[in-house]
């Protein structure tokens, strides 16, 4: 007989299902940490939305094909332990005469289970929630598609402001415009004009939520050769996105279905999300467009969570729950903090936040295999899932990591984000990833012995070692200061004291 064993206890789960004109999406989150982690995440297309410009009704076979979809989420989100779940209902359910119809087959099918059909100031409310919690200093427009409508809300210095529901998604636009282009875009152009306060974004940003314009940022990093595939906090300035969404927009469906990146089920959405960014880019004014893979759901998610929790620093909560999942000692990431504080004089405060995430990140590859360490440590934060990185805090702390583990500085794998980093937040990251080095190298990972070493920086690089504290000046030891020192262009000097 094999010996028992206790699992570990399932942490809290929740399940929203976001049941949009266009798509269904379940997604299941486990825990109730800052940063929303998703272990199930299912999306069907049903465009329930289709043809209702002209009848008034949700589309007959959309709505035959959710009924089943739907009772599937509900037996996944049982099974999985979910509570609380519930289903977000958007613009085609709440606009269609047969939508009070619909959500009561749907309860009849799902007893139990909460339905909510959600206003346009509700949904932009949410959606302005989910963008704020991967950007919490969001300045400017934030503006949400989905088939049936657009929600565009102002966001400034991370609140939010005024918020209006457009009958501007790509189904509902393309239907309107009766598949003319150029109609379209008149209306988007009409439609938009009518919410002023669209002008309070010029020299901020768009902030663009939803999947047919997450397909735009696919199509737009397949172009260009983006070393990061992730739509998540990718940026494109504003006439780099104005021109790419033109070409879209234009472009025939033959050659758009060639385009690498190109989703297929959304070809024909694709020029009306273009164009509809292209005059909100025009009218608000906008210097760039951040696309965010966040919206409805993970705002719905941030209401579950304690008020000081939501409050949190989201990259510093990735780096908490790092080193909770890796680290070897609790009090090893706060001692890293002031013990590398003195090699970066008159600190920024975007590189101190930096420099703190990777103390608390600084003991990920513990567990790893030693010839491994260096490209898993830096993957594991490059690559890592999740809201709490923009891609310029993801390069820079994975290179930090992968060097903290002694990768070659000209190791192929780190030339991704050596790419993403002009040369200063690169020598930035090498000082800390050295540093980090001969701090675990001295310390073997405990405050008990790092406490038994300072580092002062001056004309010189000083490395002071205090007897008796089991910390010495070995060979790895010389080495590793050597190489902090080179990096920073300072000779090299230990000295022991009592």
């Amino acid at each position: 007989m094999s010996p028992s064993r206790t699992l570990r206890t399932t942490p809290p789960r929740a399940a929203v299902v976001d049941l949009g004109s266009n798509s269904v999406r379940l997604v299941v989150f486990e825990g109730l940490g800052r940063n929303p982690v998703a272990i199930f995440n299912e999306k069907a297309v049903l465009r329930l939305g289709r043809g209702m410009e002209a009848s008034g009704r949700l589309n007959d076979e959309g709505v035959t094909q959710a009924l089943q979809v739907m009772q599937r989420y509900a037996a996944i989100a049982r099974a999985m332990g979910a509570a609380p779940f519930e289903v977000l209902a958007t613009a085609a359910v709440r606009d269609a005469r047969n939508g009070p119809e619909f959500v009561g087959l749907l309860r009849d099918r799902m007893p139990g289970v909460s339905i909510r059909v959600l206003t346009g100031e509700q949904e932009a409310e949410l959606a302005a929630a989910g963008a704020l919690c991967g950007i919490p200093t969001a300045d400017g427009i934030l503006a949400d598609i989905g088939g049936g409508s657009l929600e565009v809300v102002r966001l400034a210095e991370g609140r939010r402001h005024q918020a209006h529901s457009l009958k501007l998604g790509v189904i509902r636009l393309s239907e309107r415009a009766r598949n003319d282009p150029e109609r379209a875009r008149q209306i988007a152009e009409a439609d938009l004009a009518e919410v002023p306060w669209l002008s309070a974004g010029e020299g901020g940003d768009i902030y663009a939520v939803g999947g047919a314009w997450r397909a735009l940022a696919r199509m737009h990093i397949a172009k260009t050769n983006y070393p990061l595939t992730m739509v998540h906090h990718y940026i494109v300035a504003r006439d780099e996105m104005r021109e790419f969404a033109t070409q879209v927009a234009e472009m025939p469906r033959r050659t758009l279905d060639r385009m690498a990146g190109a989703p297929r089920r959304r070809l024909d959405d694709l020029p009306y999300a273009a164009i509809v960014l292209r005059r909100l880019l025009r009218q608000t004014g906008a210097r760039r467009v951040v696309f965010s893979a966040n919206g409805m759901r993970e705002g719905w998610y941030m209401g579950l969570l304690d008020p000081m929790v939501r409050a949190e620093d989201p990259l510093l909560a990735a780096g908490y729950d790092y080193a909770e999942r890796f680290g070897r000692e609790s009090d090893m990431p706060p001692a890293l903090i002031a013990w590398t504080a003195p090699l970066f004089p008159d600190e920024p405060p975007v590189f101190r936040r930096l420099r703190e995430a990777a103390c608390w990140m600084s003991d990920i590859g513990s567990r790893d295999h030693p010839e491994y360490r260096p490209e898993q440590a830096f993957l594991r934060i490059f690559r890592q899932p999740g809201i709490g990185l923009d891609h310029h805090a993801r390069a820079y702390l994975a290179l930090t990591l992968g060097l903290r583990y002694e990768a070659e500085p000209d190791a192929g794998f780190l030339a991704p984000a050596r790419t993403m980093l002009g040369p200063a937040d690169q020598r930035r990251a090498e000082i800390l990833g050295h540093a980090l080095r001969l701090a675990y190298t001295l310390s073997a990972g405990t405050t008990a012995l790092l406490n038994g070493s300072k580092l002062e920086m001056g004309r010189t690089l000083k490395l002071q070692l205090s007897e008796g504290t089991g910390v010495f000046e070995g060979e790895s030891v010389t080495r590793r200061l050597q190489r902090l020192a080179a990096t920073l262009a300072l000779p090299a000097d230990t000295e022991l004291v009592a």
